[in-house]
């Protein structure tokens, strides 16, 4: 990712305008990143994958298998203890 200082990107707007239909540029403030600027699309694209809750119904048969397939690592078993009612 491109990473331009806010002063920067009011001077040349136009080119990292351009360059965040391509990929995400990173503004900095102070050092410190602030703001990243992206295309439309792309913004659409990672709100649609905001979560949502869904009956388990209403899940995709892959997204249900894969859950179905996964195995908790060692570190979730020390957990199990509260499984036991």
């Amino acid at each position: 990712m491109i990473r331009v200082t806010s002063t920067e990107l009011q001077e040349k707007f136009g080119k990292y305008r351009e360059t965040a239909m391509r990929e995400p540029v990173s503004i900095t403030a102070h050092g410190r990143d602030s703001l990243v600027l992206l295309s439309a699309e792309e913004y659409k694209r990672l709100k649609r994958r905001d979560r949502q809750a869904l009956l388990v119904s209403e899940l995709p048969s892959d997204e249900l298998r894969d859950m179905l397939e996964s195995e908790w690592s060692a570190k979730g078993k020390e957990f199990d203890h509260e499984l036991k009612g």
